[in-house]
């Protein structure tokens, strides 16, 4: 697996924005529930942070976030965990958008030119840009959701590596692809790709578990899309609480040493996230 140093996909404030649009708090309703002046948590949403530990507990608290890791978010601090090895490997391609990044994956076997491709980035140029040499053809294409930076150029990405196969989530309105549901799973060439139908941030939006046939024990990769990052978790722009639900069950439901691979940000395991994110209370 290649691993590069990544910022986290939000800051203090992003998480903050996130938690009052999920509550359906203002600020000033945070303020007067909490016992913190608006006037910090305006502050913390654009960035200029002036909260104490005391402050940060009880917007928590208010907000039901994971104090630990609103704590660490606030110093700084957050922990990312040391990546461990999997039985295959995977290329993070990282591709520019806004300020930030769009992560698509890349997994194949140790050694072999032929893998798999979750999400595609924003367009045929991006990707195409930061391909790994040894990758010379895909067997499957996956898509988390369907959104412009992890979605564009699908159709042109199939044409140009002769995807035999593309799988897009259930009820998804998508360009190209065959629809997949919860629980339904795949097997292309070595490896068995799990689904987890997880709504919330978009209407349709799926998390894969990936694992080799041979070596289902020893190590998992979750891609994430836009339902939960390190440190963070994505907008619930459908519907937060189904977000809610389906980033405690989608972790509760996989070993604590998988690996998980998000839409943005760097890359974490289950049992980091279980312990630190604050929005896995």
């Amino acid at each position: 697996m290649l691993i590069h140093h990544v910022p986290l996909e939000d800051e203090l404030g992003d998480v903050i924005e996130k938690a009052l649009r999920h509550s359906g708090l203002t600020p000033d309703e945070a303020a007067l529930r909490s016992g913190v002046d608006a006037a910090k948590i305006r502050d913390a949403i654009d960035y200029r942070y002036d909260l104490s530990g005391l402050e940060l507990g009880r917007l928590a608290a208010v907000l039901k976030l994971n104090e630990v890791g609103l704590c660490a978010l606030a110093q700084d601090r957050y922990p990312l965990p040391e990546i461990g090895v999997l039985p295959f490997c995977v290329w993070p391609l990282r591709m520019p958008h806004g300020i930030g990044v769009a992560n698509a994956y890349i997994v194949a076997e140790s050694g072999g030119s032929s893998g798999l491709l979750f999400d595609v980035g924003p367009n045929l140029e991006a990707l195409v840009e930061i391909w790994p040499r040894s990758i010379k053809s895909i067997e499957a294409v996956f898509l988390t959701h369907v959104e412009g930076e992890h979605t564009g150029g699908l159709c042109d990405v199939v044409e140009r590596f002769g995807v035999p196969a593309a799988f897009v989530p259930a009820n998804a309105v998508a360009p190209c692809g065959s629809p997949l549901g919860e629980g339904e799973a795949k097997t292309v060439g070595p490896f068995e790709i799990t689904v987890f139908g997880t709504p919330g941030h978009s209407a349709a939006h799926n998390c894969y578990l990936v694992r080799l046939k041979t070596a289902r024990e020893a190590g998992a990769l979750l891609v994430s899309g836009d339902l939960i990052f390190a440190g963070s978790a994505g907008g619930g722009y459908f519907c937060h609480k189904q977000l809610q639900v389906h980033l405690r069950r989608v972790l509760d439901a996989v070993p604590p040493s998988t690996v998980i691979a998000p839409g943005h940000g760097p890359l974490s395991t289950a049992e980091n996230e279980l312990k630190f994110n604050p929005f896995v209370v």
